[in-house]
């Protein structure tokens, strides 16, 4: 059985309908018969007379326009105050990339419970570009891969950091592919806040008295740690602050004067000798052996001032690194077992890790650039003296 469609009536029709209802109502036919005759209902017709009686076509056709322009307008200022809110939702900051506006796009729709379309609208986004997905390199996972098992080993390294040694293995990727993938995968580094404090006015500071060469000033200081069952371990670092080479890394239960003339010895044998030497005020480096030996040999002592560990920033430096990716991260078993893993990770640190303040050089492959460069110096000085004595 089919059901039959309702009948809509025109204000036109409504009017005239009305019309000829009462004229047979005047002419003595009741309500019934009428409604009957206009194949109406009783409701309707009291509906009808309501709201159209005593108007004429026109007028009725002009209140159903203004009906439905009244309508439109409030369907169009809701819709301007649904994009306002969405607008002022989406607000907290600029949207550059269209991965970022395909975020925003998806959180209009769950937010707000609109279409696609309408959300793109808002936020200027192409369908196209909303639906686009993005096709992964083919080895984006054996890349992905190597920066996990790289951050695993060197859990306080970046992703510039990271990077540099990626491009030391033969894997030819920029900064940016790098840190799109450390993004996604949540990976950070936390930053530990630093009180900043006055330069100093120390005359031997290091920011005062700069290394200009290899061998040109050295730096020394100690650090302290413990073993498993806590045991006092000592670390005496010897570094070259031009090319920041650890030259020495001694770990001990306890480092005298004599310990500290015995490494620089050995030290000097295989580097050669420094011009300067700087170090803080504590009594290894204040001991008259010590002053003494160094100006038999010619090296000048830079002595910070007391209190001012800033002077000495380079060891400092080295000494935060050495803590952060080293100290904090193993535990020693005993002096033995500290004794490896300290060789170990100065190795690391000079043959391996990138160091920033030398463009992402290792220690080692900055004094290599350095020895040809002086030799490619030296050869030119040499030419040219040659030259003019021919001349």
């Amino acid at each position: 059985m089919t059901r039959r469609r309702k009948k809509r009536h025109t204000p036109e029709q409504i009017i005239r309908k009305l019309r000829d209802a009462e004229t047979m109502l005047n002419a003595g036919k009741t309500i019934g018969e009428v409604c009957q005759q206009l194949e109406i209902s009783e409701q309707s017709f009291n509906r009808w007379q309501t709201q159209y009686g005593g108007m004429k076509a026109e007028e009725a056709k002009r209140l159903k326009e203004l009906e439905q322009e009244n309508t439109r307008l409030k369907k169009l200022l809701a819709e301007a105050e649904l994009d306002k809110a969405m607008l002022k939702e989406n607000r907290r900051g600029k949207l550059v990339s269209p991965s970022r506006k395909r975020q925003a796009v998806q959180h209009l729709q769950q937010t707000f419970d609109v279409s696609e379309r309408k959300a793109c609208r808002v936020l200027d986004q192409p369908r196209s570009s909303q639906r686009y997905q993005a096709a992964p390199a083919d080895d984006e996972a054996a890349l992905l891969k190597q920066i996990l098992k790289l951050v695993r080993q060197h859990p306080r390294f970046g992703y510039r950091r990271i990077g540099r040694m990626l491009q030391a293995a033969g894997w030819k990727v920029n900064p940016k592919r790098i840190y799109r993938l450390w993004r996604r995968e949540g990976l950070k580094v936390p930053r530990k806040p630093r009180k900043k404090r006055a330069l100093g006015t120390g005359a031997n500071a290091c920011h005062r008295h700069r290394p200009e060469r290899k061998n040109h000033v050295w730096c020394c200081d100690f650090i302290f740690d413990r073993t498993e069952t806590g045991t006092t371990l000592k670390w005496l670092s010897i570094l070259d602050e031009y090319t920041r080479e650890c030259l020495a890394l001694k770990v001990d239960r306890h480092i005298t004067s004599e310990d500290v003339i015995n490494q620089l010895a050995e030290l000097f044998r295989t580097h050669g000798v420094p011009e300067h030497f700087r170090s803080d005020n504590g009594s290894e480096f204040l001991s008259k052996a010590i002053r003494n030996w160094l100006k038999q040999i010619g090296v000048g002592t830079l002595y910070i001032e007391p209190g001012s560990p800033w002077e000495n920033g380079y060891a400092e430096s080295f000494h935060s690194r050495v803590r952060d990716e080293f100290m904090n991260c193993e535990v020693f078993e005993n002096l033995r077992s500290a004794r490896k893993q300290t060789e170990a990770w100065k190795e690391h640190y000079n043959e391996v890790r990138p160091h920033s303040s030398l463009g992402y050089l290792t220690p080692r492959q900055f004094l290599q650039q350095c020895l040809s460069s002086s030799r490619t110096t030296s050869a030119f000085q040499r030419n040219t003296a040659d030259n003019q004595k021919l001349s």
